[in-house]
């Protein structure tokens, strides 16, 4: 009899199906993203780490760095619930009874997820980082402003050192006076509280300093030696810190994948192996998909999506798992990449082949049992 050629119209239908569930889900899941995001970095905003005024870029920068775990679980969903269709409708069995197995599904799925997987990858190992670097500069730029530009009307704002604190009730437009001054300032085992009723900017040279009018200034020695107090018409305090110099070493996520590899370090190997990570998971949730999409259709599909969904928790549980571990030296890059993501790929492909081939425990067993009787 003559090979019977794949049906490819059921392939055409099944990644068209697919494309509108991936979308679909997509969707969904990048509206959650960002609403989760923005409250986030609205909460950052009002304790002062992001300025106000940048909040979209670093929303945007965040939600490009989650994309990739979004693309993931999207593809995941969109597969697990096309096939999960299929068996509830009885597609499969006319699938099954054209002579064609479950594993023969690996391939319009993967034809239709390389895209995506290559997606994936590219957003793991190059956007990832740029992303975090990205929002990292804004960060630090924030972190970097002078005195003058923290201090905002009725609100307490600490110094770029952390040393003081300022305090003014109103200003002018131009930034530039005030009525109503509080600072108070913590070095050198003393502690100095001024107040005035008014204050001005001058600047002097390259320094800013903050010309107070008719106010108090209260010294206590943080040694116990007694306070003082003054009085004064006029008094000058600097306020212009120069910018602190943060060191040359980026965080491990904001560094390029080729300075990973350069150097490696136990915390660059454990970024390096959750960016590859990701794309390896990517590809292993494929076929995981496949096998975990079997179900009866007397029984509905329900609990066959909460367990999908609780194993990709489990995986990027054990990935963020891996990646602490191999930055605490307890174990070494290529065994945790083998031990999770090889173990992963060999599990699925068993567990295919399982479903592929009807093996079982009974049939073992009759089989084994067969040349005896």
């Amino acid at each position: 009899m003559p090979r019977l050629q794949p049906p490819m119209l059921f392939h055409s239908t099944v990644r068209k199906e697919l494309a509108r569930s991936f979308g679909a889900s997509l969707v969904v899941l990048v509206t959650i993203i960002v609403t989760m995001t923005l409250i986030r970095t609205l909460s950052l905003a009002s304790r002062g780490s992001v300025n106000p005024e940048e909040v979209l870029m670093v929303m945007g920068y965040t939600v490009l760095g989650y994309l990739a775990t979004i693309l993931t679980l999207s593809l995941f969903i969109a597969i697990v619930g096309t096939l999960s269709r299929m068996y509830r409708d009885s597609e499969m069995v006319i699938w099954f009874s054209a002579g064609r197995g479950l594993s023969a599904l690996v391939r319009p799925l993967f034809s239709f997820a390389w895209p995506v997987l290559v997606v994936i990858g590219l957003l793991a190992l190059v956007v990832w980082p740029w992303a975090n670097q990205q929002t990292q500069e804004l960060k630090d730029r924030y972190g970097r402003r002078g005195d003058l530009e923290r201090v905002a009307p009725g609100q307490f704002q600490e110094s770029a050192s952390g040393r003081r604190v300022f305090f003014l009730d109103k200003d002018t437009p131009d930034n530039k006076s005030g009525r109503n001054i509080f600072i108070s300032t913590v070095e050198r085992d003393k502690e100095t509280v001024t107040s005035a009723r008014s204050g001005r900017v001058d600047t002097i040279g390259d320094a800013q300093f903050l010309m107070l009018s008719n106010g108090q200034r209260l010294e206590t020695s943080l040694r116990g030696e007694g306070l003082r107090i003054s009085e004064f018409e006029e008094h000058g305090s600097r306020v212009k810190e120069e910018s602190l110099i943060g060191g040359d070493e980026s965080p491990s996520k904001a560094r390029s994948t080729l300075d990973l590899m350069r150097n490696f370090t136990p915390p660059n190997q454990a970024e390096l192996a959750w960016r590859l990570g990701l794309a390896l998971a990517a590809i292993n949730f494929v076929l995981l998909a496949v096998t975990v999409s079997s179900v009866n259709p007397r029984v509905g599909r329900s609990g066959n999506l909460v367990f999908a969904l609780f194993s990709f928790v489990v995986y990027f549980n054990l990935l963020n798992l891996g990646q602490s571990w191999i930055g605490r030296e307890r174990t070494s890059f290529a065994a945790f990449v083998l031990l999770l993501h090889g173990g992963t790929f060999a599990f699925a492909a068993l567990w295919l082949a399982k479903q592929h081939n009807n093996w079982g425990v009974a049939r073992l067993l009759r089989r084994l049992k067969g040349p005896q009787a």
